[in-house]
């Protein structure tokens, strides 16, 4: 299945979340335990030529590969496809101005001005028939329109009506330094979790889907709850660190 057929299943799906651009790094995290793997090029290190070459071990994983392009590069989110991610997370989309530039980019006519050019994807995805592409990809690609700015929630109802939008994705960090006014910078802030809530209750009276950054991952539930279906846990550091503790833990319990 599709990554876009289990979202639209009702699937909840957890996604790990990559920053080294090192194609053997995103190897070892693509056989841990989680959905997809999100190359991470806005905060990340990932760059195109990482992004092109990781999306090989995610895809050999039966994972399905995720990009998040840098801010305003809407140009990568075409490039991402082509590569063969099967979905992109835009970040700062603060404006309907900005997700139609951003729906332009990943769908093909006559939704969006998607450029030909699948020769990476295609082969990947263990496909042949160009015209079956042309006809099912803009399906296929899930588009995620990021709200994490005060601009972004005002303007939420007409990015979720853009057509070639398919969802929404919340960055809490963010969001909550644009709640607070640049006080703190708190992604489980309670004061706020009302307004989380209502942002996946539109998505979801919109058809679209909902996806979010856990900081916290034993909030993952009630995420859920709130309607959210694609969850994104921690980083290379702390699936490192984790490990480290739980092994060293382990290793001095038992020293005498």
């Amino acid at each position: 299945m599709t990554f876009s057929s289990r979202l639209a299943a009702g699937e909840t799906l957890i996604t790990a979340w990559s920053g080294i651009p090192d194609a053997l790094t995103v190897e070892i995290v693509a056989a841990q335990g989680f959905d997809a793997v999100t190359l991470d090029m806005q905060h990340g290190g990932h760059h195109e030529d990482s992004v092109l070459r990781g999306i090989v071990p995610v895809l050999r994983a039966n994972r399905h590969p995720v990009v998040r392009i840098p801010v305003g590069r809407f140009d990568m989110a075409s490039r991402a496809l082509d590569f063969g991610a099967e979905a992109v997370i835009a970040p700062m989309v603060n404006s309907v101005e900005d997700a139609q530039h951003f729906a332009a980019a990943m769908k093909y006519p006559p939704v969006g001005e998607r450029s030909w050019g699948p020769s990476f994807a295609l082969p990947r995805a263990g496909g042949s028939d160009m015209k079956a592409w042309l006809r099912e990809n803009n399906a296929k690609t899930v588009s995620f329109a990021m709200i994490e700015t005060r601009a972004a929630l005002a303007a939420l109802d007409g990015i979720l009506e853009t057509p070639g939008i398919d969802g929404i994705f919340v960055g809490p960090a963010d969001f909550s330094i644009a709640w607070t006014n640049g006080a703190t910078v708190d992604a489980t802030l309670e004061d706020m979790m009302e307004t989380i809530e209502n942002i996946a209750a539109k998505a979801k009276a919109a058809g679209k889907h909902a996806g979010i950054f856990v900081v916290d991952a034993a909030m993952s539930g009630r995420f859920v709850d709130m309607g959210y279906r694609f969850l994104a846990l921690g980083t290379e550091h702390r699936y490192i660190a984790m490990g480290a503790e739980a092994l060293l833990k382990t290793a001095r319990a038992s020293l005498r």
